[in-house]
């Protein structure tokens, strides 16, 4: 069976000048997106430099529709959306009137994020049928035992 690969809102913006590096825009371990911008010499002029950007995509071929059921069945269609990708969801510390504030530079952060792969820095369970003397009992498992369990 074959699967799709949908690249939705291409355009992103950002840019370091001052490197002639990379600049890393997106780096989404939750869907296996990375996305790089850097100067390189244009081809119509050498003398000027143009803004290329990349976008990598690692497609999990064995990803399932729900991650954490390893029975569900096979994801066939991965979307990306890069205005998703690229929101910034961390909170930032803005100044207005001499007050410090909180602010988010989104509005869609409350939102669940689709993951095609486990994100490491998240913890991840299932429950599964355990047997005991006769009984069966559902019992929760941990998929990502580094995220779920403190040092």
């Amino acid at each position: 069976a074959g699967f799709k690969v949908f690249l939705l809102d291409p355009v992103i913006a950002g840019y370091s000048e001052d490197s002639e590096d990379e600049y890393v825009l997106v780096n989404n371990k939750c869907q296996c997106v990375t996305a790089t911008s850097k100067f390189v010499p244009s081809k119509e002029n050498p003398n000027e430099e143009i803004l290329e950007r990349n976008i990598r995509i690692l497609v999990p071929l064995k990803a399932r529709e729900n991650i954490s059921d390893p029975l569900s069945p096979l994801r066939t269609t991965f979307v990306y959306r890069m205005t998703e990708l690229c929101k910034k969801c961390d909170p930032v510390d803005i100044e207005l009137g001499g007050e410090i504030y909180q602010a988010q530079q989104s509005t869609s952060c409350n939102e669940p994020e689709t993951c095609y792969t486990y994100n490491r820095d998240t913890c991840y369970t299932t429950t599964f049928p355990f047997i005991y003397q006769g009984e069966t009992k559902d019992v929760q498992a941990v998929l990502t035992p580094a995220s779920c369990y403190a040092d």
